[in-house]
């Protein structure tokens, strides 16, 4: 085979349309073997004899796209001393852009013996490996543009391939659960036609079944375990894993973009797949164990694990970071999506022992022109000492709010002193982002996610239900703040159905009316339900998979979200850039501020009233005419004033209308109780009652604006004016 020296760079493997660059880093390698796969299983190895800088490579002319690859390591096997080179063992590129096969538990994946784990054996691992793909980087995106939604305007549909496609009856069954099925009209569609504005898949890079799932029947079925940071996973391509998964996730993308919807991938960069030091030798470890891990420093045999699944990676190590900073440039820049969501990204964090806010992992991701400038979203802890750190990312970063979703949840089961708190959230959580220069963007506001209860269980279950996950109810979070509303799952009691809906909707509009970024669960705006499973990362079947099959009540969630969703893009009020400030409005002689809190009597909410332990009530003033900000030409943004009521208890509360400084009248818009036949009007001083566990929404009187006023100046400069 014709050999050439080939570059150390850029690192994998790369096809220039004349053959195929290989780069690979190991500082510990004292020789390293490029292996080419056959279609018959046959290998031939190439020795790379080219070292620059740590990283081995050559260039071979007859290479090309679909040609299978790894490599073997040999070097020191020393666990004592945290070298693990094994050359028996055929490892994946940690730059491969595609991975065919799957793991099983086959002794030959391991380099110490199933019987004796003290013994080092060197059984082959090619017949049962993962391996490498060479791909073809072109790919027709034509016009592409990606639809750079800001912040403010964004609503984000948390999805998962399989979930949001299996039991969709207008899919083709043969592509359903690939992402061919996601890209398909039906799912886009509904999308579009829900609202949201970008959907954020569950981890889509390459990731490993753990045998230990495999043997129960069971399979990983989140992803929350990655192989390969630039590889599709190639289970979710309709063409099987040969390669054909990176043009169908790159046509995927196109067709959200050309809808207008920006696609964001759960991504996991703080482990990988080859599990603690009892775990199998895929790639990194056979590799440079010490480079790609944190490990025990007084007990290098071991590994310092602070994500719960056995490892971390070495984000001391300067190739660690170059591969993260790699593959997220790649996923920009080859396959075009629009940001990521960082699970467990306390963990990137970690240079040392704790949590450092200035760490390499922010600084080189504040710099790079690329990564910079696309949505990042932080799940904001680990299981590491001081691993929660909901508030504490550096700017340009936005966080999972989990205190958001803790805080709503207890307001809507009737936790007593749960106001002050609640009002605190809905407004964006100031006192998280604001001292460190952030915006309420970086809120991202949620009350469920994959992790946990769905909306309908959290409605309909106090304890978990996690018997199929074979962990005997070990798995999964036992403090859930969810309330069934009288029975533990499905009953025929109409008034605990009835309270359900309610919540339901109270959850709805609580975080569609909240300042932030909303994100949705996928299929809790039409009732998906997991019979109570808080944990279903292992269940890829009915129990996790959204059934299409809409009955009345699953239909009626779905148009209230989508009339919600829809309000919100009405009203910028909603969208604020920036954080309520305190300031006033002068309305003739009066002083109104930009957000009143008041008691159902409509007076003004005293300190004392936010530290009343059974107060479960009060009505949320915000002031259209302060929003201070102004539109992409520079106009100001004026918007309807917004009356909102909540009542928590488990009684009506009469409430009072205020009085006529906020406005001479006001029509109700939203209830998410008994519907709205028809739009009323309500004078100040008006009383109304407000049903038990409900929210009532009302608008400012919509009139032609005075000239003199902040809408009329707004108006007569062509800005946002609420329409006659």
């Amino acid at each position: 085979m014709e050999i050439w020296p080939g570059k150390p760079y850029p690192l994998g493997a790369t096809f220039d349309g004349r053959g195929t660059n290989f780069a690979l880093y190991s500082s510990v390698a004292e020789h390293v073997y490029l292996c080419l796969i056959g279609k018959d299983g046959t290998e031939e190895r190439v020795e790379l004899k080219e070292v620059d800088g740590g990283v081995w490579h050559c260039f071979l002319p007859g290479v090309r796209p679909g040609q299978r690859y790894g490599y073997r390591i040999d070097g020191p096997y020393e666990p004592a001393h945290g070298l693990r080179c094994d050359p028996s063992k055929l490892l994946l590129d940690p730059y491969a852009k595609a991975i065919d096969g799957q793991v099983t538990n086959d002794q030959a994946l391991f380099s110490y013996s199933f019987d004796n784990p003290a013994e080092h054996i060197a059984l082959d691992s090619a017949k049962v490996a993962m391996t490498s793909i060479v791909i073809n980087p072109y790919f027709d995106w034509g016009h592409d543009r990606p639809p750079k939604h800001d912040y403010n305007d964004t609503i984000i549909y948390e999805a998962h391939v399989r979930g949001m496609t299996m039991r969709h009856p207008d899919i083709p069954e043969n592509i359903r659960g690939t992402y061919q099925a996601m890209a398909h009209h039906a799912v886009i569609d509904y999308l579009v036609d829900l609202g949201v504005t970008a959907i954020e898949l569950m981890p889509c890079h390459q990731f490993v079944n753990d045998t230990s799932l495999q043997a129960k029947g069971l399979s990983n079925y989140w992803g929350y375990n990655t192989i390969g940071f630039f590889a599709p996973h190639g289970a979710y391509a309709a063409s099987g894993s040969t390669g054909g998964q990176v043009d169908e996730f790159k046509s995927m993308v196109k067709a959200y973009h050309e809808a207008g919807l920006e696609v964001i991938m759960d991504v996991v960069y703080n482990h990988t797949a080859e599990g603690n030091h009892m775990g199998p030798t895929l790639s990194f470890r056979g590799i440079d164990n010490p480079s790609y891990y944190r490990l025990v420093e007084d007990s290098p045999e071991h590994y310092f694990d602070t994500t719960g699944t056995g490892n971390s990676l070495n984000m001391r190590s300067p190739h660690t970071l170059q591969l993260i900073m790699d593959s997220l440039r790649y996923w920009i820049t080859d396959m075009h999506v629009d940001g990521f969501r960082f699970d467990l990204a306390s963990t990137l964090a970690r240079e040392l022992h704790d949590v450092d806010k200035l760490s390499s992992f922010f600084d080189i991701i504040q710099q790079d022109p690329i990564i910079s400038q696309v949505k990042l979203i932080a799940e904001p802890w680990d299981v590491g000492p001081g691993g929660y750190n909901v508030g504490g990312f550096p700017p340009l970063w936005s966080e999972w709010n989990g205190k958001y979703r803790d805080a709503v949840r207890d307001f809507w089961r009737g936790n007593p002193a749960a106001l002050s708190e609640f009002a605190s959230r809905i407004t964006g959580s100031s006192d998280l982002y604001e001292a460190t220069g952030r915006r309420p963007m970086a809120s991202i506001n949620f009350v469920t996610a994959h992790d946990g209860f769905t909306l309908h269980d959290l409605v309909s279950y106090n304890h978990k239900h996690n018997a199929a996950n074979g962990e005997g109810g070990a798995d999964g979070d036992s403090h859930n703040r969810s309330w069934n509303c009288g029975a533990e799952g499905p009953t025929d009691d109409e008034a605990i159905n009835t309270l359900r809906d309610k919540q339901e909707r109270n959850f709805l509009t609580t975080l569609l009316l909240s300042q932030g970024v909303p994100m949705i669960c996928h299929g809790d705006e039409v009732r998906r339900t997991q019979g109570g499973n808080n944990n279903g990362y292992c269940q890829d079947n009915e129990t996790t998979w959204i059934d299409w099959n809409l009955d009345d009540h699953a239909t009626a969630l779905h148009d209230f979200t989508r009339s919600l969703i829809s309000f919100r893009k009405e009203h910028p009020v909603f969208r604020r850039r920036r954080f309520l400030t305190g300031n006033t409005w002068r309305g003739g002689d009066t002083e109104i501020g930009e957000v009143e809190w008041m008691r159902p009597d409509a007076s003004l909410m005293a300190d004392a009233d936010w530290q009343t332990g059974f107060a479960q009530c009060l009505m949320m003033y915000i002031n259209g005419s302060t929003i201070e900000e102004t539109d992409e030409r520079g106009v100001p943004i004026v918007d309807d004033d917004i009356l909102l009521a909540f009542n928590a208890s488990s009684d009506p509360v009469d409430f009072t209308i205020p009085d006529e400084r906020y406005a001479d009248a006001w029509t109700d818009v939203l209830s998410t109780g008994v519907p709205l036949a028809t739009a009323s009007t309500y004078k100040p001083g008006a009383p109304f009652t407000l049903e038990p566990h409900s929210i009532h929404v009302f608008i400012r009187d919509r009139v032609t604006p005075a000239p003199d006023t902040p809408r009329g100046r707004a108006a007569a400069r062509g800005g946002f004016v609420p329409k006659a």
